[in-house]
């Protein structure tokens, strides 16, 4: 029993020796300098780079940078010249004189319309390049910050937005604010084209025949017109977009069916994915007419048979409006609903997009379309 005790009471006391001394001596962190970070074409100039630079290593926590004032003193301190010092012998020197376990340096450089980032990672020791990353962005000045981050988070293994890098990075991604900073609205506007089925008693009215006001047609109509698109928020995942689109139909049928469509919504940036509503205004005949046995006859015709004027009497039966060949036109209105997605090849938008109106007792319409643009 007087053993076990024993044992106990050093082990004890071997664990408070062991935590004592790893409070007292904590894992310390390699030490990191950063100078001036080479630029070219770009507006910051190489001090202000070097800020970006530490601020990111500063996010990654592996490293104790080191402040740029003391590097600046002990460099004045040691009479050191540094103002073109970006080689690694050079680099090397230097980090021995700072004592220093490695030396961050690169450059950021526009290249034509793509910013060229080039960082390198020394160890001081071994007066070896352990790390380098070299990646290319868009010509977006004013997301260096952003831009110096991914690079540097991407060459130690950290998880990078993906969303963000691909605004950076890819020249026909969707459009946003961040790869069209300079636009506060889209002009994506192109020609139109597709199917429209109508359905309920305007299918039964195209069907008729033409000796009770029909049209004899088929109630699928082909479509052809031009969308007019403004985009007037741009920000986040999302778009905000008025489109306006003047659309004839039916055409193939010897038909002439004029509509102007009004319609608001939103669009997924990343996706292309959007849903938009608004009103639409057309063009109708429409006539009074009674309905016996399923067909429609006017009051003319009602007037030239007797059978026809007794039945209306009799049934008490009544005069209404409906769409006659032969009528007077009257602007007829609808509420649409769209859903679409636009696919991109190059600067090339497809957009594909599948609508419907808000169904009436006169029926309703359903339709699909497609379309192209060019992004401008």
């Amino acid at each position: 029993m007087k053993k076990a005790i024993i044992l106990a009471l050093v082990f004890y006391i071997s664990v408070c020796i062991t935590s004592n001394l790893s409070a007292q001596n904590p894992t310390k962190k390699p030490s990191i300098a950063v100078l001036n970070i080479d630029t070219k074409g770009l507006p910051l100039d190489p001090n202000q780079m070097s800020n970006l630079v530490r601020v990111s290593l500063e996010k990654l926590d592996r490293f104790e940078v080191m402040d740029r004032y003391e590097v600046i003193n002990i460099i004045e301190k040691s009479n050191l010249n540094v103002a073109n010092c970006y080689g690694k012998s050079c680099l090397v020197e230097l980090g021995k004189s700072l004592k220093a376990d490695y030396m961050y340096t690169g450059s950021a450089e526009l290249i034509g319309q793509t910013i060229l980032l080039t960082f390198k990672l020394i160890n001081v020791q071994t007066d070896a390049v352990e790390l380098t990353e070299v990646m290319e962005f868009l010509n977006l000045p004013l997301e260096l910050p952003a831009m110096t981050e991914s690079t540097i988070f991407k060459m130690f293994k950290k998880p990078v937005n993906q969303e963000l890098l691909t605004r950076l990075t890819k020249k026909f991604d969707y459009e946003n604010s961040i790869n069209n900073p300079n636009k506060t609205y889209l002009n994506l506007q192109g020609a139109r084209f597709g199917y429209a089925v109508v359905v309920g008693h305007m299918a039964e009215r195209m069907r008729a025949s033409s000796e009770f006001g029909g049209y004899e047609a088929n109630p699928t109509l082909f479509q052809f017109g031009y969308q007019f698109e403004k985009q007037y928020l741009n920000e986040g995942k999302f778009q905000a977009l008025f489109e306006f689109l003047p659309m004839i139909s039916g055409i193939e049928q010897e038909m002439f069916i004029p509509s102007f469509t009004f319609l608001n919504g939103f669009r997924n940036n990343v996706s292309g994915w959007e849903i938009a509503i608004g009103p639409s205004f057309g063009f109708s005949r429409m006539a009074s007419r009674v309905n016996i046995d399923g067909n429609f006859y006017s009051e003319e015709q009602i007037k030239k048979s007797t059978i026809l004027s007794n039945r209306v009497t009799a049934e008490n039966l009544k005069y209404q409006e409906v769409m006659d060949r032969d009528g007077e036109t009257s602007i007829a209105t609808a509420l649409v609903i769209a859903f679409g997605k636009s696919f991109k090849s190059g600067k090339l938008n497809i957009p594909l997009n599948v609508w419907t109106t808000i169904p009436t007792k006169d029926g309703f319409r359903v339709g699909v379309s497609l379309g192209y643009n060019a992004k401008r």
